[in-house]
């Protein structure tokens, strides 16, 4: 085989790997379709399982398997070169930290409190799915907005020899005194 034959072979093959990489991800929003279709509950319910759960891993490999390593490795640094245009900065100001926060905190605390005060937050129990997903929009938000460096503070979590440096209170943020 000459150059050309192997390139092109390998670009047909990173094509259908990718497709199958993207008919993975995709089969979940074939599930809908399935729960109103005609078939009896059981099938509805394999279907729906296998939409959700089976199928995208197993596409995901059969990916991989087309791709081979080389295409593989192109399909990751394709993808890390585009989402990194949407990847939160490393620093951000005060007052987006803070906004942040509120974001990051108050979905916590409805999620929380609402079952125990429902009869003091008006439409709670009424719009209790529509609540729920606003919390959960606004809580995966967060993590965008309070920036790249909240990230490792919340990874720092699960690492048990993690340890937090406190900056001293009369230095300033940037390491200047005030």
């Amino acid at each position: 085989m000459s150059n050309i034959d192997t390139a092109s072979a390998t670009g047909c093959r990173f094509a259908i790997g990718v497709l199958l990489f993207v008919i993975g991800l995709g089969a979940p929003a074939f599930i809908p379709l399935v729960a109103g279709s005609g078939l009896p509950a059981a099938w509805k319910t394999g279907l729906s399982g296998l939409l959700a759960l089976g199928v995208p891993e197993v596409m995901m490999v059969a990916a991989a398997a087309v791709m081979g390593k080389s295409g593989f490795a192109e399909l990751k640094r394709r993808l890390g070169r585009l989402l990194r245009r949407y990847a939160p900065p490393d620093t951000v100001s005060s007052t987006r930290y803070r906004i942040g926060l509120v974001m990051f905190v108050m979905p916590l605390l409805v999620g929380w409190l609402g079952p125990y005060l429902h009869h003091h937050l008006p439409a709670y129990d009424s719009r209790l799915l529509c609540v729920s997903v606003a919390g959960d929009l606004v809580f995966l938000a967060s993590f965008f907005v309070l920036g790249g460096d909240f990230w490792d503070k919340v990874r720092s979590l699960f690492l048990h020899r993690a340890r937090t440096v406190l900056p001293s209170r009369d230095a300033s943020p940037r390491g200047e005194s005030r």
